[in-house]
């Protein structure tokens, strides 16, 4: 699965295609509902945005197969992928 963990408003103004919208801030309270075995791509703004390395800390200590996409959103869009 791929988590935008950017703020909703964000989310809602363009994600990557695909993407579920779980911002940092719902993030703990989400954990519960993870179906066991899922792997987890992160993302928000972009290489230097913390919200991504901040979601990537929280799930692996829930042991979540978790990776940061090295960039975020703006690059992706940028690049013509699927939005």
């Amino acid at each position: 699965m791929v988590f935008d963990v950017r703020p909703a408003v964000e989310y809602r103004a363009g994600h990557i295609a695909g993407a579920v919208s779980v911002p940092l801030s719902e993030l703990q309270g989400r954990m519960r509902d993870l179906p066991d075995g899922i792997q987890v791509v992160a993302y928000c703004h972009g290489r230097y945005c913390v919200y991504a390395d901040e979601a990537v800390r929280s799930l692996r200590r829930h042991g979540v197969s978790v990776a940061r996409l090295e960039d975020g959103y703006p690059e992706w869009a940028r690049e013509d992928l699927p939005v």
